[in-house]
């Protein structure tokens, strides 16, 4: 008999509680929902007298955080998991569970939820504060705790960058009795939901956009009923206005589109100024291809809160629908952008063994083939491109620049680009004309002061004598006849320009301009007059065009070097996706093969698929399962399956990603990807359909079993679709 879990993850500690010990040193580090619950448990083995203990751990998620008894049900159940024992004499001096600690954070107090199960033996709930002291579990806390787990169960069901090994997913709520319970808390600490934080895109979390609000709407939403979500928000609009942006939302889901103007209408004579309500405005326009008058609630929403990125990504959106590009590109470039923090995640030290079992009926089923070692091999020109490493607001401002190339084309982009924004060129070329106008003006200054005259002295204060009052007229001065308020003279240029003047040569003062009589020259030849024309037609020509280049870099804005950086990235993703274009057109001339393996097709899906190429990445998915399994590609083509309505391939994919998921402990069937793409065949298909389907496939016992979960989901809480 072994100290491991039969069909658990586990993790071997090399000294008992070191997982607890570095859960405690990082509790000070997770700023927002935190990490999943850590379940540690101490095995025994042998008889008192001759005992060996061995600590192990392992992640989860789903377990019911609402009390002590119901995390210690679960610490209790892990006793059934561990292998029977191999004596023929009983099982008196197998392995059992001896203790097990259970660890949940609490994201709105900031504390760590700890029970402490002896077996046999008593319960001990305590709190682990960010400095590691304890204090007592209240009410207040095992309600704030519930919530947190729940929503972390349902915000990172299908997050990539909060995955780890060693994570159990369990279904967070399977009765209606427990959904209530979650609407009950969600009501009770919603005006708390700002302490949980945001969405990367969020600079502040507000009561409207936060973690809870957002895992209320995911929840109801994949399953189409946000008819319960929508009751929830009447109540909390009544306290607080904003929420008829999320009120709106929720009628628009439910296809009550009247009650939705409505209320953002209502909402907006209260307050003009309430920027969730204009965005869910913004989008409703968007969606009834209505740009013009999304552009305008953009710009309000821009207005409102010009600090935030959604509004301004909003306002991007809606020029791009205009095919205002160029001013899309400006408001793209005025885009706040924000750090992106990762994921809450342990930092735990290496264990000393690890057990990832595979369940008998998954391992039987052959459904997941071993990856061939050559699929998992890829080009590094494909492996080392930028853009799968964008998150937060650049991956959003990313998305957006790759729709602007997607309407115009790289060309014309560039295009767009130059002439709203300065170029290298341009700004070098301004640089040296404004170094050569400055020493020119040096040099002209210089000269006028060497040759000023005999009076040296006197005129050296030339350049502000005119800025003076004039003086009171002296005895025997002979301005004694000009008015006090003489007029500060000016400099004629030409001769012509002291007619009408007879005293501008008259006068002793020094403050009089005198003007020479003009040099009599040699008339010019006639050939010598017209090239001295053409050059100076020329001379005016090239003034002209400095002047206008003058006034163009002057209306040029500065390009944000993040955006310089995006244009780069996209440089890569275009020069790639062309040269993987133009050798599939090469090959299909010369009627040969292309290859790749699973890998480089996979990279090449995810290529197509962020530039707007949807038939070429459903492809290259498809071509990527031929060579390995994949489940990124097999989400990929289930989603586009699905969206087209095609029953028997979306079937197909499902069932291969919930048997791996099952392979991996996501033993989740809702919320989850598969479970709203299979909803989604479902009001076109009825669920009826997609039963006898999956029934009619044959499929081995163990998953069929798994797949039923999500139909038991539907049925228990009416998913539309399931009653035909």
């Amino acid at each position: 008999m072994s100290e491991l879990f039969k069909d658990l993850p586990d993790f071997v500690e090399t000294e008992i509680g070191e997982s607890l010990a570095a859960r405690t040193d990082t509790l000070a580090s997770f700023r927002e929902l935190g990490p999943p619950d850590l379940c540690h448990v101490v095995k025994s083995y042998g008889t008192k007298t001759a005992q060996r203990d061995v600590g192990s751990y392992h992640y989860c998620s789903g377990v019911e955080a609402s009390s002590s008894a119901s995390l210690a049900a679960y610490l209790n159940s892990l006793q059934h998991s561990l292998e029977d024992s191999s004596a023929w004499f009983g099982k008196g001096s197998g392995w059992r569970v001896r203790t097990g600690t259970y660890c949940c954070f609490n994201a709105f107090s900031r504390v760590d939820v700890r029970v402490d199960v002896k077996i046999p033996g008593g319960v001990e709930a305590y709190v682990v504060d960010l400095r590691g002291d304890r204090h007592e579990a209240t009410t207040d806390i095992w309600a704030e705790t519930y919530l947190s787990a729940l929503l972390r169960a349902i915000r990172y069901a299908d997050d990539a960058s909060y995955r780890l090994a060693g994570y159990r997913k369990l279904d967070p709520i399977t009765s209606v009795e427990a959904e209530m319970r979650f609407l009950n808390a969600a009501e009770a600490l919603f005006f708390k939901g700002w302490q949980l934080g945001s969405d990367p895109e969020v600079q502040v979390a507000t009561v409207v956009s936060n973690h809870l609000t957002a895992g209320l709407m995911k929840y109801f939403a994949d399953s189409f009923r946000l008819e319960r979500a929508a009751n929830l928000f009447e109540k909390m609009h009544a306290r607080e206005p904003d929420v008829a942006a999320l009120l709106a939302q929720s009628y628009i889901g439910m296809n009550e589109e009247i009650k939705a103007v409505r209320v953002m209408h209502t909402a907006l004579e209260q307050n003009p100024q309430s920027y969730p309500v204009l965005l869910a405005q913004c989008d409703f326009l968007l969606a009834k291809g209505k740009p013009e008058w999304a552009r305008q609630v953009a710009q309000r929403a821009v207005d409102s809160a010009p600090s935030e990125f959604l509004t301004w990504a909003k306002l991007t959106e809606a020029y791009i629908e205009l095919g205002a590009f160029e001013q899309a590109l400006l408001t793209l470039n005025s885009c706040p952008m924000f750090t992106y923090n990762e994921r809450d995640l342990h930092r735990m030290p290496t264990p000393a063994k690890t057990h990832l079992p595979v369940k008998k009926f998954i391992a039987d089923s052959n459904i997941l083939d071993d990856d061939a070692g050559a699929s998992n091999e890829a080009d590094v020109a494909l492996l080392r491109l930028p853009a799968p490493g964008l998150r937060g607001t650049f991956a959003r401002a990313y998305a957006l620049l790759t729709l602007l190339v997607s309407k115009i084309g790289w060309d014309e982009l560039l295009k767009s680009r130059s002439a709203v924004f300065v170029m290298e060129e341009e700004y070098r070329a301004h640089k040296t004309s404004a170094s050569v106008d400055a020493s020119a003006l040096v040099s002209t200054r210089a000269h006028s002061n060497g040759s000023a005259g005999d009076d040296g002295d006197d005129d050296d204060d030339a350049s502000t004598r005119a800025m003076r009052s004039p003086r009171p007229p002296l005895d025997g001065d002979g301005s004694g006849d000009a008015p006090p308020d003489t007029p500060i003279p000016t400099i004629r240029i030409s001769s012509e320009s002291t007619r009408g003047a007879p005293n501008a040569t008259t006068g002793t003062g020094k403050e009089d301009v005198r003007v020479e009589p003009p040099v009599l020259e040699k008339p010019e030849t006639a050939q010598a007059s017209e090239n001295g024309a053409a050059a100076q037609i020329k001379k005016e020509q090239e003034e002209g065009k400095k002047a206008a280049a003058g006034s163009a870099f002057e209306n040029k804005r500065l390009c944000e070097r993040w955006l310089d950086n995006l244009f780069l990235v996209l440089y890569e993703d275009l020069r790639v996706y062309t040269i993987w274009r133009a050798e599939i057109s090469h090959f299909r001339t010369q009627h040969m093969s292309y290859r790749k393996t699973g890998t480089e097709w996979e990279i090449l899906g995810e290529l197509a698929l962020r530039l707007h190429h949807k038939e070429e990445a459903k492809d290259a998915f498809q071509r990527c399962l031929d060579a390995k399994f994949s489940a990124k590609a097999l989400l990929r083509l289930l989603e586009s399956y699905a969206t087209d309505g095609d029953l028997q391939r979306t079937l197909n994919a499902a069932i291969k990603l919930t048997t791996y998921h099952h392979r991996w402990y996501m033993d989740s069937s809702y919320p989850s990807a598969i479970a709203h793409n299979l909803y989604k065949l479902g009001l076109v298909h009825g669920h009826a359909k997609i039963q006898y389907t999956l029934l009619s496939m044959n499929l081995p016992a163990g998953i069929y079993e798994i797949m039923q979960g999500y139909m038991k989901y539907a049925r228990t809480f009416g998913v539309e679709g399931s009653e035909f």
